[in-house]
């Protein structure tokens, strides 16, 4: 069976199905991006009569149009909504959603005796040899009367070119452009690897994009869910456009949605702040128990998993399953209790976490386990906790996450979120990968590694201070400031035979602490740094940091993974020195672990 069908469609023609809804646009709803010389640059191409691109439609099944009825079938436009979108604003005079979520027109002005396009200005519209504004001529009653009123009030006007001009304006009505209409029963997957082929940019399209193409068609109620979607987004980002949306989008403020989401406006969190590609792989796993994205359009298009056949009873199923999980993600309450759980778990910020799916697999987690009353509030979290650091240390989420995924569901399912939890860590976090796995892992010179971050996940959780410092925690430099110091200085290993940035850079060579011991602290060995130290602690005069007993050194090593023996390291002990150093962090990540 053919994958695809190539036809050629009038511009008149396919804004009739646009507004027809017989093709379905689902990013009318998104801020144009666009600016208005692109849009001017169209109507030219279209006026010499250049070609301007192919569009690439996907059929769907049951998609709801206006008045309530069902489709049997509507195509989606998956690749060209900015040009039909500018056709609509240039030909059909229709306005255009702009940043601020505001109904704005594009004006776009044609000189019939130079065959020049230009975005209106004032200067052009006070001009009477310009046409201010195409649509006016596109939706004229009476061309012949449009036709007239130029020459009026253009009275030395050229009236042969100025028709023939006019007539190539008229043709643009009829230019060709081409449609690639892609079969229905194409999964996501290979709709997606035709698009890649075809689109001369090699952009990818993604599976989420299919699902948020998906979910607007479903009338009304699916623009607005796709808006939730995107506004949820867009406003853990940007808070303060809560007013452009309410103020300018009255379709969605007329919905529950606003105030779901209303919240957002006084929201200054940024340690999860998810894409719209997030969402609908955590809307996947709380309401359908589905690990990618391409599922989700499957079930909205009423595809059953088992028979691969569709019905469409099953569609208003799904949109209501769809909308459910939204709801609980957009919550107020879940959606803050989770991050003051992954907080708790010492990922205080951004920067600490480097893997969104992490994020997104323990955000459907908790809400899978919120909806489990026989579980307390405090087991809950624990095993959140738990299963994102777990993650965290063992890349569950990386590579071909989207089966795993889908199988931690099922098992969390069948077994229980703690039992199947106590299974991984009894095969994944062994004694051997505490002693060994791990030491290795930290041989790297990547602040961000996640093995390093989780590490300082350990020291905030447990209140560890900087190193050598007596008051000032790890957590309190992560919000404010403080320095990555080399434990053994660079400066010192660079002249001592360790010229390489793979060597002084190891993150066993870092630790935090405040600006002020590093500064103090300078190129001196540690030999050096720690005589200093002693000399403090016998006086009590205050030459680095403010600690003044042993006991209170001998803790501070220890909240830091350093060896006690860190004044005898030398450049000739180095390597043994990261050795131990890699050694204790892992112990140290495993008694953090030990108490979550």
């Amino acid at each position: 069976m053919a994958k695809y069908s190539v036809t050629q469609s009038a511009v008149t023609q396919l804004l009739a199905d646009v507004r027809g809804e017989k093709i379905a646009i689902p990013e009318l709803q998104r801020p144009f991006v666009w600016d208005s010389v692109k849009v001017r640059d169209l109507m030219d191409s279209l006026y010499k009569g250049y070609p301007v691109g192919y569009l690439i439609t996907w059929q769907s099944v049951g998609a709801k149009l206006k008045g309530g009825q069902v489709a049997a079938h509507q195509q989606i436009l998956i690749d060209g909504q900015q040009r039909i979108t500018a056709l609509r604003a240039a030909v059909a005079g229709l306005p255009v959603v702009d940043k601020r979520y505001k109904s704005v027109r594009i004006r776009i002005a044609f000189n019939p005796m130079t065959e020049e396009f230009a975005t209106l200005t004032p200067v052009i519209d006070k001009n009477p040899q310009w046409i201010s504004d195409i649509s006016e001529f596109f939706n004229s009653t009476s061309p012949l009367s449009f036709a007239r009123g130029y020459l009026a009030k253009n009275a030395d006007a050229d009236e042969v070119t100025f028709e023939t001009n006019l007539g190539r304006l008229e043709g643009i009505r009829n230019s060709q452009i081409g449609i690639i209409s892609l079969a229905d029963d194409l999964d996501v997957e290979t709709v997606s690897e035709i698009f890649i082929r075809i689109n001369s940019k090699g952009v990818p399209l993604s599976s989420a994009d299919f699902a948020m193409s998906k979910i607007a068609t479903y009338g009304d109620r699916g623009r607005n869910i796709r808006k939730l979607i995107d506004y949820f987004c867009h406003l853990a980002v940007a808070p303060h456009a809560f007013g452009d949306v309410q103020d300018n989008d009255h379709e969605f403020a007329a919905t529950p949605y606003l105030n779901a989401i209303k919240w957002l406006k006084d929201d200054s969190e940024d340690l999860y702040d998810p894409a719209y590609s997030d969402i609908i792989r955590v809307a996947g796993l709380t309401g359908f128990s589905r690990g990618k994205a391409s599922s989700i359009v499957s079930e909205l298009s009423g595809r059953d998993p088992d028979t691969r056949k569709v019905d469409e009873e099953r569609i208003p199923v799904a949109y209501d399953r769809l909308e459910k999980s939204l709801l609980q993600i957009v919550s107020k309450y879940n959606f803050e209790n989770f991050i003051m759980t992954i907080k708790a778990a010492g990922f205080i910020s951004a920067g600490m976490v480097n893997s969104k799916n992490a994020l997104n697999f323990a955000y459907a987690l908790y809400l899978r386990l919120r909806a489990d009353s026989n579980l307390s509030d405090g087991e809950r979290k624990r095993i959140v906790k738990r299963w994102f650091v777990m993650s965290m240390l063992t890349g569950r989420h990386s590579g071909s996450f989207e089966s795993t995924w889908e199988q931690d569901i099922r098992r969390i399912g069948e077994q229980g979120a703690a039992n199947y939890l106590k299974q991984i860590e009894e095969s994944e976090l062994s004694d051997a990968f505490w002693a060994v796995t791990l030491p290795a892992a930290l041989e790297t010179t990547s602040t961000v590694s996640p093995f390093f971050q989780t590490f300082l996940a350990a020291q905030v959780a447990t209140g560890a201070r900087g190193f050598l410092s007596k008051a000032v925690t790890i957590a309190a430099m992560h919000q404010q400031s403080g320095d990555i110091h080399h434990i053994v200085p660079k400066d010192y290993l660079i002249k001592n035979g360790y010229p390489d940035r793979g060597d002084y850079n190891q993150v066993a060579n870092f630790a935090l602490t405040e600006t002020a011991i590093n500064i103090a602290i300078s190129n001196r060995p540690p030999a050096g740094y720690m005589a200093l130290i002693g000399e403090q602690i016998a006086s009590g005069n205050l030459r680095l940091g403010e600690i003044t007993s042993q006991e209170d050194l001998t803790a501070n090593l220890a909240e830091n993974a350093v060896p006690t023996d860190i004044g005898a390291v030398v450049a000739g002990s180095y390597r043994e020195f990261l050795a131990e150093r890699r050694r204790l962090m892992a112990a140290s990540i495993r008694d953090y672990y030990q108490t979550l």
